[in-house]
């Protein structure tokens, strides 16, 4: 009994013993309230908790993220267009320096914070991390301008181009994505406000100006379609949509003109019926040889060719499955050839 009652008398003890070491680990004033810690004229700052140490500093920098993310706000187009031509290296040639290549490569989705670090963590003994990012907005500031100064002058190299280049698909394609970067600086000006800073790079057009005058440009450079036994205009029309999903303008013109535009797609259509002796199915052949060309150079920039045969049980019926097929492959194959020679169009430097 004297032995049960001492065991009791020492496992208390070492209970209590836990409970004041516990407790006599005093909580930081900053899982509180942050600012108290990190003054809020130099500071931005927020506080995370998790399970383990890496849950609560991603916690903490969410919340610092998500503090901006109300305010500060990105078109996830423009953001995926930009992010996207950082990671293909497109823009590497008209930044100044390594650290700003940098910089641009890892925040170009604004996912995260630049100058953004955790300063402390603590563990309070009962199964819960706490950790602060902080950063100091002086520094943020100055980052960002450097950022805005950069975009800046990638804009600058994207439209500085004369009359005949800037009047072209090349030129339509760098108007857009200078109005993307344009996006993405509105959103770092947005950010030095927010803190409290000055923007050091008077040069402010946002992206709607860049957006508008790639229309201009569109208006001017009419794509012509001239389709030589096209049928119902099926054919025209699915090559037409192809432009027109990149906001181009099209115009159809009859076969026996000369093109008086600078691009011009040109198709032969081929549709005949095909015997197979012993089948009781009719069927059809379709052949297209299709070229999108630039007149002013005298080149073919797109060559397209599309071969099927198709069977029914008539004539009509095999010959409009023919056109079908040609039309899904238009959209399919050709739109994609499109879109390759448009991306391309985005120089290196």
């Amino acid at each position: 009994m004297i032995k049960q009652f001492v065991l009791l008398t020492l496992l208390f003890l070492v209970l209590m013993f836990s409970c004041i070491s516990s407790s006599s680990v005093q909580m930081p004033v900053w899982v509180n309230d942050v600012y108290s810690v990190y003054n809020r004229a130099h500071y931005i700052a927020a506080t995370g908790f998790g399970s383990d140490r890496n849950a609560a500093e991603k916690n903490a920098l969410a919340a610092l993220t998500a503090f901006f993310g109300q305010t500060v706000q990105v078109d996830r187009m423009a953001a995926s267009s930009y992010q996207q031509a950082v990671i293909n290296g497109v823009m590497d040639g008209w930044i100044d320096t390594a650290e700003m290549r940098t910089n641009i490569r890892s925040f170009a989705s604004m996912d995260n914070l630049i100058g953004v670090e955790i300063k402390e963590v603590w563990f309070d003994s009962k199964g819960t991390y706490y950790a602060v990012a902080a950063a100091e907005k002086n520094s943020i500031i100055r980052i960002y301008n450097e950022l805005i100064n950069a975009n800046n002058n990638i804009i600058n190299n994207l439209t500085d181009m004369t009359s005949g280049e800037k009047n072209s698909m090349e030129g339509v394609i760098r108007y857009r994505f200078a109005a993307t970067v344009a996006d993405i600086n509105s959103s770092y000006r947005d950010i030095v406000v927010l803190l409290g800073g000055s923007i050091s790079d008077s040069r402010s057009f946002d992206g709607d100006y860049y957006r508008l005058e790639a229309k201009n440009i569109i208006k001017t450079i009419p794509i012509s379609i001239k389709i030589l036994n096209d049928r119902n205009g099926r054919i025209s029309s699915a090559f037409a949509k192809c432009f027109t999903d990149w906001g181009f303008e099209t115009i159809s013109i009859p076969v026996s003109s000369a093109s008086m535009t600078r691009y011009s797609l040109e198709v032969n259509v081929s549709l005949n019926p095909v015997v197979l002796p012993g089948n009781p199915n009719i069927f059809s052949r379709i052949e297209l040889i299709a070229a999108l060309s630039d007149n002013t150079h005298n080149r073919v920039l797109i060559p397209y060719s599309f071969i099927s045969r198709e069977g029914s049980i008539s004539q009509t019926e095999a010959d409009n499955r023919c056109i079908t097929a040609a039309e899904r492959d238009i959209n399919e194959v050709f739109s994609v050839f499109l879109s390759d020679y448009l991306s391309q169009l985005l120089p290196n430097s």
